[in-house]
């Protein structure tokens, strides 16, 4: 039994690589340690089993997507983007919807994919703090982060609106469990932002990438700063003196979408059922602290406990966070986006 069930197995991949066998895709990222992860546990393990070639690029995010569809010369099969994002690009009609007759999703986290777009690794977004400046004893809130009596420094924050209003209306003593119901209107959208801008004087950096949070943690340019958390674990064993805090922090997911008019849009799909497998985001963890969204992951035996307790995803980190509205995002981080800019410009 056990050698027919490897034979058969071989077959299929035999088949699978046959069936690939001259067939490509273009995949853009972020870059960095982010892409870098990727690459070592999705992309080019997959490319190897299947035989689809794949080619990397990094971009810019939807503004990209957005500018290749609206010219009609595509070039991106699949990107990675951040879940808000995505959903806004499906609203705008920029994605292709995926399928899952090809995607098998059946042992992923309810949640985690739309028809647009599929997780690819669970994060959060944090407030992380210089080790040297304040030794272990960090702030442990949003509350913390803005005030600069008690944690006196420089910090950083995000130049995009995606993930930076939550926190300021939690440091403006907004109950997690409120913070999208008082976002869902203009006035709610300023509080924050007033929040932001009261805070401003102090922020050296409003930053745009992960590359360049886990950058100015690494040059000790500043004493805190918000960010990812897997960019903050491996900025520390590159000897970054950081350390960072789960209480409040936003969960959310990156997921991969392929634009609309892709020019391998069928090998997409196969491309993205195949690194949505366990036994490749089980390899995940091991290049970046992001948690896996095939709840499968967690069975291959790859992941051990102690990995899985400093993921994001773990029950009790997630129980310390606010999970990012996706609906909030669809319906408002156009207009959100627009008074952010004009905050950051004043």
């Amino acid at each position: 039994m056990k050698t027919r069930t490897i034979l058969t197995i071989t077959a299929a991949v035999m088949a699978t690589g046959a069936f690939a066998q001259g067939k490509s895709v273009t995949i853009a990222s972020w870059g960095g340690s982010y892409q870098e992860a990727q690459s070592k546990a999705l992309f080019e393990p997959a490319a190897a089993n299947t035989g689809i070639e794949v080619k990397q690029e990094t971009y810019g995010g939807m503004s990209d997507v957005r500018l290749q569809v609206s010219s009609g010369q595509v070039t991106l099969d699949i990107v990675a983007s951040g879940s808000g994002s995505a959903a806004r690009a499906a609203a705008e009609g920029l994605l292709e919807k995926l399928d899952y007759n090809v995607i098998d999703v059946s042992t992923f986290y309810p949640g985690l994919y739309t028809d647009y777009c599929i997780g690819g690794d669970v994060f959060s977004t944090v407030y992380a703090w210089n080790t040297n400046t304040y030794g272990e004893n960090g702030p442990q809130s949003w509350a913390d982060f803005w005030d600069v009596e008690k944690f006196p420094g420089s910090r950083a924050y995000r130049g995009k609106v995606a993930g930076a209003l939550e926190g300021a209306l939690m440091a403006d003593g907004v109950a997690p469990a409120d913070v999208y119901s008082v976002l869902d209107s203009e006035e709610g959208i300023e509080r924050a932002i007033d929040k932001i801008r009261e805070l401003k004087p102090h922020i050296s950096v409003f930053w745009t990438s992960g590359a360049q949070h886990a950058q100015l943690m690494k040059d000790g340019e500043v004493d805190m700063t918000t960010g990812w958390n897997g960019r903050f674990d491996n900025a520390a064993k590159d000897g970054a003196k950081v350390a960072y805090s789960f209480n409040q922090a936003l969960l959310d997911y990156d997921c991969f979408a392929v634009p609309k008019g892709a020019p391998n849009r069928d090998t997409a799909m196969m491309f993205l059922n195949e690194i949505s497998k366990p036994e490749y985001q089980d390899d995940l963890p091991k290049y970046i602290t992001y948690g896996p969204t095939n709840k499968a992951a967690y069975e291959t035996g790859e992941i051990t406990a102690d990995v899985a307790a400093g993921l994001p995803s773990s029950p009790a980190n997630a129980a310390m966070q606010l999970p990012v509205s996706l609906d909030w995002y669809a319906k408002w981080e156009t207009i959100a986006a627009e008074m952010y800019q004009e905050m950051l410009t004043e």
